[in-house]
């Protein structure tokens, strides 16, 4: 129960059903029909075991309407025949057939009675469980914690949505609901009692994200006012916006003016700047970069993988070093005396900004002065890896300042919840000059044709990646599955089953037959378990325009910039989450040449993978694409580990509930403000091990 979460009396009867079933009514045998899920009372005649290709145990039992049911167990243990044995009343629930032998139970659950043994008043409950936690076991311990727990009300009468249970109703309905309570309103969610329980859970979830926030204005910052000087003498920030070969759009002025703003106060910002794939994040983060060294301090940059951290590091380095700024560079492949002297830099503030991986928030990676730390694809840090980078500055008792960014966008519900307590800036425009990318969908039978695509656009001197899901070899995959199914316990059918990616195209196939229909054209192969130094030779000769064709895994969904790059090839597209395939369109597109990306698919499709390849037919607003996405897949691909893997919205729905959500943000800051022992209250009831996770 401790590992379920079921610790305390409120946990328990927060743990809901996931069904019900009626063993409220009996019906006769006689009025059985085929199909019915029913429960009946008899008493057994006759219980044998019969070899019919296989053992089995049958037992004939009948009721007062003199019709006879045939109860069939095709695994069974001795004890049962004496529970069934003949003159014993049973009681048994079960799906009917009605076949060549009559009305017959296939597996049915059986209890034995005694004569006029009353039925139960409530309908009974199916719970979330393990195998180790039986239900019989669980009913006992939340029907014993509804009897002991006094629910009051927490919250005052005005902050409820009108026509809703108390709490302490809504509870014992949900968990013991009468006899010929209609079950569709208790199994969609919809009854007054279930709005109760998704209502009191947003609040809670509001109100938490609002102390979050109010703790965190709390805190202090460096203030990072603005310098205006320009010329060759003048503000780091002037002289660079002055040195970019383009110019901002609004969106990006916009969201840098939002930005400054933050800088120049005395408590920490704490913003996510999304915008879509291409808008131009990385200068609106080195021009905040340049606002912090300005004032004297460091920035720190953290992207998730070395790709992605080599990428902003490429660009920084050719904005900043001709201006006369130092940029370090921490990965976990850098080692030795290189890695000691950029130490030695960060630690004496030579180097004012540092771009690197999760190499930045290492024990011995010392900052002088860190002012304001920038993570690129938050979703991809948990909790833990934010606070390691926010603490990385211990001067006079101050925090940093946090710019998170994401190329994901975020839907509107998920920023009214999830992200609540954070600061919100969009980029909105994408740069002049980018050209539409069209997408095209085609079963992997085609694959001729892509490959001869493939070959056009190579003579005319255009790039193309092509993107599969797995590096090695299926067999060696199953194989290596299997032996750890074995020393797991498991079956090699267990193996297989949990292993559905198995006949998937690999990366390294592809590579060898692309090169082999290729003649005369650079075929490179790049995925994550390459060398460091590998992956650097491969990305410069494809980004230099040596290579042609780049098959890879994901490591290049994000941060890859190769304005000629002019195709995009996506093996197994029906495998990909929809933000991922959006992320990795966005590799083209990048410069005035036409784009396609061709999402190439295995049929049969599911109707996620359909409905995933129509979106991305259908648009490339990543807006769009993102509310798409959480329709399908729910708010865990945008959160990432933002919650350390543990959903704080356990029964409310984002899109259905969007009514309780709204009610909610307008009762949480004056629940605070004018009953802050009733706000602590909800708050503690409901997310009392949770709170830590809006830290960040």
């Amino acid at each position: 129960m401790e590992r379920m979460g079921l610790a305390r009396d409120i946990d328990l009867l927060l743990h809901l059903p996931l069904r019900y079933e009626d063993e409220t009514r009996l019906q006769s045998i006689a009025a059985l029909h085929d199909g019915q899920a029913a429960q009946v009372e008899g008493v057994v005649s006759e219980c044998r075991v019969e070899a019919r290709g296989r053992r089995q145990l049958v037992v004939w039992m009948s009721d007062d309407s003199g019709a006879e049911l045939v109860l069939r167990f095709l695994n069974f243990y001795p004890s049962q025949q004496k529970t069934m044995a003949a003159g014993q009343r049973l009681r048994v629930r079960g799906e009917v057939r009605v076949g060549f032998h009559g009305r017959e139970m296939v597996h049915p659950v059986v209890k034995a009675v005694a004569p006029g043994e009353s039925l139960p008043q409530a309908l009974t409950p199916v719970y979330p469980t393990t195998a180790a936690l039986p239900q019989a076991y669980l009913r006992k311990a939340i029907t014993a914690a509804l009897q002991r727990t006094r629910l009051d009300e927490v919250l005052p009468p005005q902050a409820l949505p009108p026509g809703l249970p108390t709490l302490a109703d809504a509870l014992h309905l949900l968990h013991q609901p009468p006899p010929r309570q209609p079950l569709e309103p208790l199994e969609d969610r919809s009854h007054p009692a279930w709005q109760r329980l998704k209502f009191e859970e947003l609040l809670a979830q509001q109100l938490a994200q609002a102390d979050a926030q109010r703790e965190r204005a709390l805190l202090r910052a460096p203030a990072l006012p603005a310098r205006s000087e320009a010329g060759p003498a003048g503000s780091l920030h002037a002289r660079l916006l002055a040195g970019l070969p383009f110019a901002l759009t609004a969106a990006q002025a916009r969201v840098c003016a939002e930005i400054d703003a933050d800088l120049a106060r005395a408590h920490p910002m704490n913003r996510l700047l999304q915008g879509d794939v291409g808008s131009g994040k990385t200068v609106v983060a080195a021009l905040a970069a340049a606002r912090a060294i300005d004032a004297g301090w460091q920035c720190a940059l953290m992207a998730p993988t070395e790709i992605l951290a080599e990428q902003h590091f490429r660009k920084l380095v050719q904005w900043l070093e001709p201006l006369g700024l130092r940029v370090a560079w921490l990965t976990g492949s850098r080692k030795g005396k290189a890695r000691q002297a950029m130490l030695d830099q960060v630690a004496s503030g030579e180097a004012a900004l540092v771009v690197g991986t999760h190499a930045v928030i290492q024990d011995d990676v010392v900052f002088a002065r860190l002012a304001l730390a920038i993570v690129d694809e938050q979703h991809r840090f948990g909790v833990a890896q934010r606070l390691a980078l926010r603490a990385k500055l211990e001067t006079q008792r101050l925090e940093p300042h946090l710019l998170m960014m994401s190329a994901t966008p975020i839907p509107r519900t998920l920023a009214m919840t999830y992200f609540a307590d954070l600061d919100l800036s969009t980029i909105d425009e994408l740069p002049p000059g980018r050209t539409p990318v069209v997408t095209k969908v085609f079963a992997d039978n085609r694959r001729a044709d892509v490959i001869a695509r493939i070959a056009e656009e190579a003579a005319r001197g255009r790039q193309v990646y092509w993107v599969c899901p797995l590096i090695e070899d299926s067999a060696e995959r199953a194989a290596s599955q299997a032996d750890a199914d074995e020393a797991s316990g498991k079956g090699r059918s267990a193996g297989r089953r949990q292993n559905p990616m198995l006949d998937l195209q690999n990366a390294t196939e592809t590579h060898a037959l692309l090169s082999a229909a290729l003649p005369g054209v650079m075929v490179g192969l790049l995925h994550g378990r390459m060398p460091a130094a590998e992956k650097a030779a491969v990305m410069s000769l494809f980004t230099g325009g040596q290579m042609s064709v780049l098959v890879a895994t994901t490591v290049i969904e994000v941060g890859v910039d190769v304005p000629n790059a002019s195709l995009m090839v996506i093996e197994h597209a029906e495998r990909f989450g929809l933000s991922q395939l959006h992320q990795l369109r966005g590799r083209v597109g990048r410069g005035a040449v036409a784009s396609v990306c061709v999402l190439m698919y295995t049929p049969p499709l599911s109707d996620t993978g359909k409905a995933r390849l129509r979106a991305m037919a259908e648009t490339t607003d990543g807006f769009e694409i993102a509310r798409r996405d959480l329709e399908i897949r729910g708010p865990g691909e945008f959160l990432g580990a933002r919650q350390s893997g543990d959903a704080l919205l356990r029964f409310a729905d984002l899109q259905q509930d969007s009514a309780l959500l709204e009610w909610a943000r307008r009762v949480a800051p004056r629940l605070w403000a004018e009953e802050p022992a009733a706000a602590r209250a909800q708050v503690h009831r409901w997310l009392a091990t949770k709170q830590e996770f809006l830290k960040a």
